[in-house]
């Protein structure tokens, strides 16, 4: 069965037929972010800056701040604060955020951690029920108990402060009207809250935003005003990251946590809120032929999996192998399945955990499990690796479930500032707990679960003012210390497998970004090869099964965005999966 090339993308000519994608994901019985349809997207060519973006109004935010004269940092901030306000569903100022960023003046690439931390009061029972085991989903995630301290204002603040152009005022002000005017409901956002009525109905603030007075959702077309958000706003540009994390913000988000949740309280307090700090933290890169493959390490495992990855599938020479042939496709899933063992036993909050990153990325390392992949055959069982230096018998492997409700966007200036940033609220519309006009986050059920297991810890266990373990993989690729592409997605822990196999089908397929961006998908995390439903990859089902692996064809409602810089401007793409579009001048 010889698929060739053409065939396998651009996939948007393959769903032409398709008005929306099925709820098929296992995980879709926690009711992440569902597909929502298809629109095809063509590469946009730009000279001097480029911005692409999950929702139209908030790339256009970022566009205007350029013309401005602002640069990527001034537009990161108009960018994630319109996503808050137009893609509520996914990111927001309730929620925490992962930047990696180049600073084209000092030639320095560095990233930093806005993810939430555990509220000073938690202990490793915090999702343990009342029978002693631990909760089923949802007791957890809806309501206060799930609730993290935000970090996604300290870190646009406080990297505005070091890096901004325009004025923080200047910049947060159309947000703010554009909160109070009012903005139409997408389709894509229409039916997320069609699908989402039960738990939004649950909390008096959040339902009164999204559904109408009988309970019914909120319709495509609405006008959504939200002058609640814009009192946030303006207390933000007054005060900077205090008028979030003091006054009358945080005490809407701890009466919101504790009071107004009082089936699932929480155990957000003022000290957790003031007391939040960013961490600037050094990248984590792998090597992968003449490119660096870089982004954030610990409590992230994005740029370390993904670099294992990457590495793991170097030596199998996947650029002679082909996208049509099914055996690239084995080499790369069973390399994401080594690489996501590894994960599941060393990657936690680094503040915590001694993360072993170097010798998880050690080329002999990398050698020695690669050489575990048998090409045409499948692995069996799959386990973690012992890398250089480390003691595995003192760890157990994590129990947690990641949801794919987050956002990724990217910016390039024009003096070659480059912005890669991943923001999330973990589920979708986080824990349903709404404050001050926007959504608070569930991210400290991205912890596992249970503390322990046969007597031993989880590095990625609840722990007071820890940081739990995250997929979100923002990337810049670099190539001879200069940065060549920003990429990155949505999609809880697929966002590694999402970007791996674009980077993989653009740097050895030769497909351009947006091509490697509509190509159908393919995930493997635990041992169940994922293909996307209806795709020419689909019908490689077959020889999949027969090299040993159980296959499931399933809706795979990725989130990619890229820009690449070349000599002769730039390129930016963006995912027919999703309503974001890539803007350039």
């Amino acid at each position: 069965m010889a698929h060739q090339l053409k065939r396998l993308v651009p996939l948007v000519t393959l769903f032409t037929s398709l008005s929306a994608f099925a709820n098929s994901q296992a995980t879709d019985a926690f009711a992440p972010e569902i597909a929502t349809g298809l629109d095809k997207k063509s590469l946009v060519v730009s000279q001097d800056w480029m911005v692409t973006a999950a929702n139209p109004t908030a790339t256009n935010a970022g566009a205007k701040v350029l013309e401005q004269g602002g640069n990527a940092i001034d537009a990161m901030v108009a960018i994630q604060l319109m996503l808050g306000l137009v893609e509520p569903q996914s990111s927001g100022i309730g929620g925490g955020s992962f930047l990696v960023y180049w600073d084209s003046k000092q030639s320095k690439l560095t990233t930093y951690d806005g993810r939430e931390t555990a509220p000073a009061a938690v202990d490793g029972d915090l999702f343990i029920g009342e029978d002693g085991k631990p909760m089923g989903f949802f007791d957890a995630v809806v309501g206060g108990r799930s609730v993290g301290t935000p970090g996604t204002v300290k870190l646009l603040w406080d990297v505005h402060q070091k890096y901004g152009k325009l004025d923080w005022n200047q910049i947060i002000e159309p947000i703010a009207e554009q909160a109070e005017q009012g903005f139409v409901i997408s389709a894509r956002l229409a039916k997320l809250i069609a699908n989402d009525v039960t738990f939004l109905g649950k909390h008096p603030d959040t339902a009164r935003y999204f559904l109408q007075s009988d309970g019914s959702p909120k319709m495509e077309g609405t006008l959504l005003k939200n002058p609640q958000y814009a009192e946030t706003l303006r207390l933000m540009a007054a005060k900077g990251s205090d008028g979030f994390y003091k006054g009358a913000v945080a005490e809407s988000m701890i009466n919101a946590v504790k009071s107004q949740s009082k089936t699932n309280p929480g155990l957000l307090t003022h000290d957790d809120l003031t007391r939040y700090q960013v961490a600037e933290r050094s990248a984590v890169c792998a090597p992968y032929k003449q490119f660096d493959i870089c982004g954030m390490g610990p409590p992230s495992s994005g740029a370390l999996t993904l670099g294992q990855i990457m590495m793991l599938t170097e030596p199998h020479k996947l650029d002679r192998l082909g996208s049509d042939n099914p055996v690239s496709w084995q080499i790369l899933a069973d390399a994401s399945r080594l690489a996501f063992a590894d994960r599941g036993l060393f990657m936690a909050d680094s503040d915590f955990v001694d993360v072993p990153v170097a010798g998880l990325l050690d080329s002999n390392y990398m050698r020695s499990r690669s050489e575990l992949i048998t090409p045409n055959r499948a692995l069996g069982s799959v386990a973690a690796g012992t890398p250089p230096s480390v003691n595995t018998s003192s760890l157990s492997a994590d129990q947690s479930l990641e949801l794919p409700s987050t956002t990724h966007f990217n910016v390039v200036d024009s003096e070659g500032n480059v912005v890669s940033i991943t923001s999330s609220i973990e589920n979708v519309f986080g824990s349903r707990v709404m404050a001050s006009g926007f959504l608070l986050n569930n991210e400290l059920t991205d912890f596992s679960f249970v503390a322990e297991s046969n007597g031993k810890p989880v590095a990625n266990r609840v722990e007071p003012n820890k940081r739990p373990r995250s997929s979100m993989a923002p990337t810049i690729v670099m190539e001879q210390g200069k940065p060549y592409m920003a990429i990155g997605s949505p999609g809880g822990s697929r966002i590694i497998g999402y970007v791996a196999q674009t980077l993989i089908a653009h740097l050895d397929w030769g497909m351009t970004i947006q091509q490697a961006i509509d190509q159908p998908r393919m995930i493997n995390r635990f041992g169940e090869m994922d293909i996307e439903v209806n795709t020419p990859l689909a019908e490689y089902a077959q020889q999949f099964e027969k090299m040993g692996f159980k296959v499931k064809a399933r809706e795979l409602n990725s989130g990619l965005h890229a820009i690449r810089i070349t000599s002769e401007g730039l390129e930016g793409a963006a995912d027919p999966r999703r309503e974001g579009i890539a803007v350039g001048k």
